[in-house]
């Protein structure tokens, strides 16, 4: 099988390559990645000699680059987005052209070239839950709060009505918030590492009491390949994860990077911040068998240490992102 992965020098791509290409010399893959500030080859760096690996430098939304390479693959597994919801309320137009422009040019291409797509969104299209509030399941509506979010939230609708209309071929993924190696040091957790490895305070919005789902990156690469694989076509797929508050996620890295446990600095709230995410996961775990195989703990004891150790991969690119509060959550 050829498959073209889009966005896979990012974060959650990256994962999904490093697990598969390997994994799967039968298949060959090709990663078509913009390399914006987020995209950064080192991050196949271990796959991107093997046969059944190649790279392609492009945009998402070059229609006819899409096209090209669509036609020539069996499937399309599309991570390729701008993610990050402080800059989408800074400036919000590259999250529309390439969340919502370019992923109807990977919805069309797999509908003309008549193959599968999964495209893997987030659970913030669903919008904040109170306190007591039910998780949300695949049918509950879309709110998204965050201009990130509805731009996401487009695609998820283009996606799917192509599926109502054309019969294109499509499954959805949306996820809780992912953690791991390789992630970006804009995104809370490796800046809460960075902070407490430089002996500085850890920095959260409001109070610190935002609940997130937490998943990690090799738990959620491997849900996108059942879904790919075994997913019913027009169907959306929750994949959830452990709760925990944003301030103990804050107070686990403290203990961990040897800090006093109140090394904290409460910050003025973003806008529109988002008080709780939560998915019901049933649906993946039941019909597709699908369970997390890293707890919680040692997920979070692994991902702490490697950013402990690799300073030489993530310190470099602070000019992007270390001016930046970097607390997506």
């Amino acid at each position: 099988m050829k498959l073209l992965v889009t966005g896979g020098c990012g974060f959650i791509g990256s994962a999904y390559l490093r697990l598969f290409v390997p994994q799967r010399p039968h298949n060959h893959y090709t990663n078509l990645d913009l390399l914006t500030y987020a995209g950064n080859p080192k991050n196949v760096a271990s796959v991107s000699a093997l046969p059944n690996y190649d790279f392609i430098h492009g945009d998402i939304r070059d229609n006819e680059l899409v096209s090209n390479l669509a036609s020539s693959a069996d499937g399309i597994i599309h991570f390729a987005a701008e993610t990050h919801v402080d800059r989408s309320i800074e400036s919000s137009s590259a999250f529309v052209t390439t969340n919502v422009v370019g992923t109807h040019h990977i919805v069309e291409a797999a509908r003309h070239c008549e193959i599968p797509l999964l495209v893997v969104s987030t659970d913030e299209v669903y919008g904040s839950l109170d306190e007591d509030d039910p998780p949300t399941s695949e049918s509950s509506p879309l709110k998204g709060s965050s201009p990130y979010a509805a731009a996401k939230a487009g695609g998820d609708l283009l996606a799917l009505a192509s599926h109502r209309t054309f019969g294109t071929q499509v499954c959805i993924t949306r996820c809780a918030n992912n953690y791991g190696p390789y992630q970006y040091p804009e995104k809370l957790i490796p800046v809460l590492v960075r902070q407490a490895l430089d002996g500085k305070p850890l920095t959260l919005y409001g109070d610190g009491r935002n609940l997130r789902d937490w998943l990690h990156v090799d738990d959620h690469a491997r849900a996108i390949d059942t879904v790919f694989s075994g997913g019913k076509s027009g169907e959306v797929y929750n994949i959830g994860g452990v709760p925990r508050r944003n301030i103990e996620i804050a107070k686990e890295v403290l203990i961990a990077c040897n800090q006093p446990p109140d090394q904290l600095a409460l910050i003025s709230d973003r806008p529109g911040h988002d008080w709780r995410y939560a998915v019901d996961d049933r649906k993946i775990r039941s019909e597709l068998n699908w369970k997390p195989l890293i707890s919680f703990e040692e997920g979070m004891g692994e991902t702490i240490q490697w950013y402990q150790s690799h300073e030489s991969w993530w310190r470099p690119l602070l000019g992007e992102a270390g001016g930046r509060r970097g607390l997506l959550n």
